[in-house]
Order: C-alpha cells, then sequence, then structure tokens
C-alpha cells in the first residue's frame, strides 16, 4: 500500500493543521498505548512513572511525534531519511517492530478524537498509509 501523490499532499495538509498540537497528541498515543496494550510497558520499565499523563510518558510523546514530524518532511523516501531511527530502535532499543504497527494506531485514534471535525475519511486512509509506511521505514533495519 503506497502513498500516492494525493496521499502525501493530504497528510502534509493535515500535518499543517494540527502539528502545533503533535506534543499533546503523541503524549495521549503513548498513554493510550500503555494502557490499551500493557505488553508494551515492558520497553519503559526504568521509568518511575508509566501512568497516562506522567512526565516521561508525555516527553516520550513528545519524541515521538517529533520523529512524525521529521518523516512527513522526509514522506519520499521514509526508508533513507528515517535509517538512523530504524538502526537506533532495531539494535540499541530492541523494539518489537510489531510495536510501531500498536503506536500508529493509537496515534491515528487520538487524531480523530482531537480532530474530528478534520479527521475526514480522506485524512484517515492517508494519514494511516503515512504511519504504515513510516512503521516499515522504522522496521527496515529489522529484516
Amino acid at each position: 500500500m503506497s502513498l500516492t501523490a494525493k496521499d502525501k499532499d493530504t497528510v502534509k495538509a493535515f500535518w499543517s493543521k494540527i502539528c502545533s498540537r503533535a506534543d499533546d497528541i503523541g503524549g495521549d498515543a503513548l498513554s493510550r498505548m500503555l494502557v490499551v496494550y500493557p505488553q508494551t510497558k515492558t520497553y519503559f520499565a526504568h521509568w518511575k512513572d508509566l501512568s497516562p499523563g506522567s512526565a516521561p510518558v508525555m516527553k516520550h510523546g513528545r519524541t515521538v511525534m517529533g520523529g512524525v514530524n521529521t518523516a512527513v518532511g522526509l514522506i519520499d523516501d521514509l526508508t533513507t531519511g528515517l535509517l538512523t531511527l530504524s538502526e537506533l530502535h532495531a539494535f540499541n532499543l530492541r523494539v518489537d517492530p510489531a510495536n510501531f504497527k500498536i503506536l500508529s494506531h493509537c496515534i491515528l485514534v487520538v487524531m480523530a478524537i482531537q480532530f474530528p471535525n478534520d479527521f475526514s475519511p480522506e485524512v484517515h486512509v492517508a494519514m494511516d498509509k503515512f504511519l504504515a509506511a513510516l512503521a516499515r521505514a522504522l522496521a527496515e533495519k529489522y529484516r
């Protein structure tokens, strides 16, 4: 499922509307992931507080959405553009790549909740395809 030129334009346009709230989206999505998919907590066992909205969760949510922001800018070549992040997650952090899909889903849910008037079916499909492509790019070094 590749991104069409229209998908890319849709992602960029939607992102320009929501990027000022990216930190909130990230914190909310990560909080949701840790509650709905408790198995993901194993990667954050070193944090003192894994509760929704806690300082470490919100900080990492900002980090994640900073990566999404970078990916929007690299939308034409995610695999090459995100190679360093892929290597970090594969070799240093050793994150199960299935978790990228889980977090992508949580990001979609939060975007739909926070931007109901802008999250049209067309935006939904474009963002879903973009986040899937982003997850595949992050999983590249696992192959």
